[in-house]
């Protein structure tokens, strides 16, 4: 009874715990540009829409052209809830996916799924071009082109305000640097999960980056170039896909089903672990006070850097108890008191 009602009131509970980790709104829209209205145009945005959205749910550039998705290629239509266009500018074909077809299609083509739940960035970048050097903030003109680069990608981006202590800080050599320690300070009060450091410089009309990405002490990075600042913020944000998706898709028959204890529970954290969960199909097991047993089918790797982002700590494992032994039977011939069954033993635990 204890834990039905633990879980009913959790369930209405509409205050979320104030977690890093956001869900990406629109995962499953994606806004392809056209030139024109016709029907070839539109089977062509349709076809790269179909890809963009493969490559946001994996990160793998090869899925795209996986033979498992042949038929999905081939007609489209089947995983498409609406499609439109939009007049812009610039004019888009914008396609809507339906998310419980398209994670089927991609499940059966045995294809790693990230979920919707991703650690949020904090994107610090520095353009240099003829007219001279800008910290992209909040608010300017500037970041539209990051912003929909992001969106695209299926990124949750936070951009700085760029104010004048925050200029100070987001040099170019601290931007292209290993340490990561000058932009941290800078970073504490927008509590992002990932600090990705981008320096853009315009050569002969053309734009290429160095970009540094930071997930707790993980790091990733590259070089990139782009037409303009649009296909460059594009390409930016599609290696950091790349890079941070192996970290968090569980790919069909390759995980394995664990128990997963999680302590320092109430409600407002019973929903965060729930979305947290749902991609490795998460589900309740028992209640103790305030530790939750959930099944969970997910790597350990995996499923710690999906809780990373809660920034829940893990607990080392207690030794296991020492074996009950058989009481035999009474002189009397009575039967002994039965002995409880063991609690099941978690693989992993974390706490709040």
């Amino acid at each position: 009874m204890r834990f039905c009602k633990f879980l009913f009131v959790g369930c209405l509970s509409v205050v979320s715990l104030a977690s890093h980790a956001e869900t990406v709104k629109g995962l499953y829209q994606v806004r392809e540009p056209v030139s024109g209205q016709s029907a070839e145009e539109r089977d062509q945005a349709t076809q790269r829409a179909l890809d963009t959205l493969v490559l946001r749910l994996t990160g793998d550039p090869k899925a795209t052209q996986s033979p498992g998705l042949a038929v999905i290629h081939k007609d489209p239509q089947q995983i498409i809830s609406q499609y439109g266009f939009d007049a812009g500018p610039p004019q888009v074909l914008k396609v809507d996916f339906d998310p419980a077809t398209t994670e089927q299609a991609l499940r059966r083509a045995g294809l790693a799924m990230w979920g919707a739940n991703r650690p949020s960035i904090l994107g610090w970048w520095l353009n240099d071009s003829t007219g001279g050097s800008s910290l992209v903030g909040d608010g300017q003109a500037s970041a539209a082109p990051l912003r929909r680069a992001a969106q695209h990608r299926g990124l949750p981006l936070r951009l700085p305000l760029a104010d004048l202590n925050e200029q100070i800080v987001a040099t170019a050599p601290n931007l292209e640097g290993a340490d990561p320690a000058p932009l941290r300070g800078a970073s504490e009060r927008y509590n992002a999960d990932a600090l990705l450091a981008v320096h853009a410089r315009e050569e002969g009309g053309q734009w290429q980056a160095k970009w540094r990405l930071w997930l707790g002490d993980q790091k990733e990075a590259g070089s990139v170039q782009g037409a303009d600042q649009a296909a460059l913020a594009d390409a930016v944000m599609l290696a950091v896909n790349e890079r941070l998706a192996p970290r968090f898709v569980a790919k069909p028959g390759a995980s394995t089903q664990q128990l997963l204890e999680v302590q320092g529970m109430n409600l407002e954290r019973y929903a965060t672990l729930g979305r947290l969960l749902e991609p490795f199909g998460g589900r309740p097991q028992s209640v103790d006070g305030d530790r939750i047993l959930y099944r969970v089918n997910g790597s350990t790797d995996q499923l710690r850097a999906q809780l990373s982002l809660a920034k829940l700590q893990e607990v080392a494992a207690t030794p296991a108890p020492a074996p009950v032994v058989p009481v035999a039977p009474s002189a009397g011939g009575s039967a002994p008191a039965a002995t409880p069954a063991p609690a099941p033993t978690p693989q992993l635990r974390f706490r709040w």
